[in-house]
């Protein structure tokens, strides 16, 4: 199935074409990242928000994440929680751009919303401090770079990017930036592996060897189907769609992609980037071992034959340091992995709220049982008042984009490996991706 006009970003239909697509140079076997070594420059200086004076921000893409964040940050200030205005807004559909503009402006008594079409015009006005972003993926890094340039501290919405390239690129932007980034992986909030994390260096576990994790779910409609298609958005008046495609370049329009673009693969990589991430990044934060750096993915559509994305995917993720992670995938069965990290000593059990930490039979002995209680709550919440803090401390948030690119090798090297039935391995010192 192919949606598109034919162009050098036929993605995986061949090694070459795959190295195309995400901006490489070099052999198809070896390929060199050209993100990480793109020359980057100094932007604009951010603004010091006052303790005493709100936040004012922008949101790129009103659709569905951003219509919650919009809902989250209203909330917030409704209740008195956070001083933030919303003031400005981004989005190519104008169906979409009209609701939210209304519900802003509703919500906000004497603050005065913008909508815009262009988000260019968003991040030239100096009123305003940071910008969400929560387009979708193929504009992350574009989005995020330019708002960094103009001086505007970022939340920009998982996965980081939809390419490694991209996002070897946007951290480098970032690193050579004073602004704020933070990428939008909720459970990096989550308590429980923050007590996991201490835990493993406390050497409680002895060596952790293997890791397990999934994110599964049965949509027997077809996964993003429940996004509904609004009959209305066609290119012209109510959207503009070559601003929609933008990176990726011409398209032929189909309405399906535009509000299903997760399905399609030029636009996405399905369960990998948009549930996968979710699971992945919060474990690899407790295991702090540095990066992926050999991906092997098997997988297929097996129930889900119209959508070009996979409907099940199955990962082993081996990392520096000696750790190998099992991840799986799924939109047509819900039984998932029990989320655990295995050490040599012990083992931390963490699918439920708590922590608990088995020893292994040999060490029985050595090892006291235990299980640590950790709160619940609003993890998106939570992520979020994570970044408004930064915005006025100017301290580092805690999902980083930095920190954020492993989980891009993971999704970079996983995709790649689903397509073309071949493990690959990454070299982090060199951002050198290698078909093995």
């Amino acid at each position: 199935m192919t949606h598109r006009k034919p162009t050098r970003r036929d993605f995986l239909s061949t090694t070459a074409a795959a190295a195309g697509l995400v901006g490489l140079a070099g052999t198809a076997k070896s390929t060199v990242l050209q993100g990480a070594k793109r020359p980057v420059a100094k932007g604009k200086s951010f603004t010091q928000v006052p303790q005493d004076q709100p936040i004012r921000m922008a949101v790129i893409g009103t659709g569905g994440m951003g219509g919650a964040h919009l809902d989250a940050f209203l909330g917030f200030r409704e209740r008195g929680e956070e001083l933030v205005d919303i003031v400005a807004l981004a989005d190519v559909c104008k169906p979409r751009l009209d609701g939210a503009h209304a519900k802003c402006s509703s919500r906000q008594e004497g603050v005065e919303v913008t909508a815009h079409r262009d988000y260019r015009e968003i991040i030239g006005r100096d009123d305003i401090h940071a910008v969400l972003i929560a387009s979708p993926e193929h504009w992350h890094a574009q989005h995020a770079v330019d708002c960094v340039m103009a001086g505007k501290d970022v939340y920009v919405e998982k996965p980081m990017c939809l390419r490694l390239d991209d996002a070897l690129w946007l951290d480098r932007v970032v690193q050579a930036n004073d602004q704020v980034v933070q990428v939008g992986t909720q459970y990096m909030m989550d308590p429980k592996y923050v007590e996991a994390r201490k835990l493993i260096k406390e050497g409680a576990i002895g060596k952790p060897t293997l890791s397990q994790t999934s994110y599964c779910r049965n949509t027997p409609s077809g996964e993003w189907n429940y996004y509904g298609i609004d009959p209305q958005v066609q290119p012209g008046e109510m959207l503009d769609w070559k601003a929609w495609c933008g990176p990726l370049g011409e398209h032929e329009f189909d309405t399906k992609i535009y509000h299903r673009w997760r399905r399609y693969r030029d636009f996405s990589t399905g369960i990998l980037g948009d549930l996968l991430v979710h699971q992945m990044t919060p474990l690899i934060y407790s295991l702090d071992l540095g990066f992926p750096i050999r991906v092997t993915g098997s997988g297929g559509h097996y129930i889900d034959k119209d959508m070009e994305n996979h409907d099940q995917v199955f990962l082993t993720v081996e990392f520096e340091g000696d750790h190998t992670m099992v991840v799986a995938g799924s939109t047509i069965n819900d039984r998932g992995l029990e989320v655990m990290i295995r050490g040599h000593r012990g083992d931390l059990l963490l699918g439920g709220r708590n922590v608990e930490l088995v020893p292994q039979a040999p060490y029985v002995d050595d090892v006291d049982p235990r299980t640590i209680a950790t709160e619940g709550g609003n993890t998106h919440d939570a992520l979020r008042r994570d970044w408004l803090g930064s915005v006025r401390s100017r301290e580092e948030n805690r999902s980083t984009t930095a920190f954020a690119l492993k989980h891009m090798v993971v999704v970079e090297l996983g995709t790649r490996s689903l397509w073309e039935r071949k493990a690959f391995a990454y070299d982090p010192a060199e951002a050198v991706v290698t078909a093995i």
